[in-house]
């Protein structure tokens, strides 16, 4: 039995680093769902750069400047960051700070790195995780944190994608989490782009996890 839901009303949204692999399809996936976007990017040629569309207004700038970031915030229902980790502490303060005097939602594209195995250790810290990957993953780590610690009134959802996260396909069926890594039959922990970025676009339509991390996988 298909169960009825409300339609979801147009939104305007804005995305952070929207050339991205997270970002670009975050843009793609909000668009074919009719809402509006604003994708700032220093650059919109690159290989994942959205091509011009009805409902996509793209704006190069500093990504990091305080106007930027103002912009984003100002006309908007919410603010979604795809920027990496490192990107986004610094201007974390700034942007938590405007969001919250206009009451706006932000949503951050999460790692993988600080989610829990059944052991309760967290991912980064397995000997098998890459040197190559800490310096990101930490700064992953350091931003859950300090979205944590925000005031109560500041209205945030910090996604984790699965272990493996590449371009892929959109299935539309994955696997909502907590803290906790998830993992297939197979013992794989994985999930495309493209499906996160509709989980993501679910997230935002019909608010499940707020001021809460979760994490999808397969």
């Amino acid at each position: 039995m298909t169960i009825p839901t409300t339609p979801i009303a147009p939104l305007k949204l804005a995305v952070l680093g929207a050339t991205g692999m997270a970002g670009s399809r975050i843009v793609a996936e909000a668009l074919d769902r009719g809402h509006a976007v604003t994708g700032f990017a220093r650059r919109h040629d690159g290989q994942e750069a959205a091509a011009e569309r009805p409902g996509l207004t793209r704006v190069t700038a500093d990504v990091s400047a305080a106007a930027t970031l103002e912009q984003a915030v100002d006309g908007t229902d919410a603010v979604v960051s795809a920027l990496p980790g490192r990107a986004v502490l610094p201007i974390l303060d700034t942007l938590a700070g405007l969001a919250r005097a206009r009451q706006r939602r932000l949503l951050f594209v999460g790692g993988a790195g600080s989610l829990l195995l059944p052991s309760g250790e967290r991912v980064i810290d397995q000997p098998g995780f890459r040197d190559e990957w800490k310096p990101e993953a930490s700064a992953h780590v350091e931003l859950l944190d300090a979205l944590r610690a925000l005031p109560d009134d500041a209205d945030w959802t910090f996604l984790s994608p699965s272990a493996l996260f590449t371009p892929g396909e959109r299935t539309g069926v994955f696997r909502l989490g907590g803290d906790e890594l998830l993992t297939d039959a197979e013992g794989d922990s994985r999930i495309s782009g493209e499906d996160y970025a509709a989980a993501l676009l679910d997230e935002i339509e019909r608010p499940a996890h707020v001021r809460r991390r979760f994490t999808v996988g397969y």
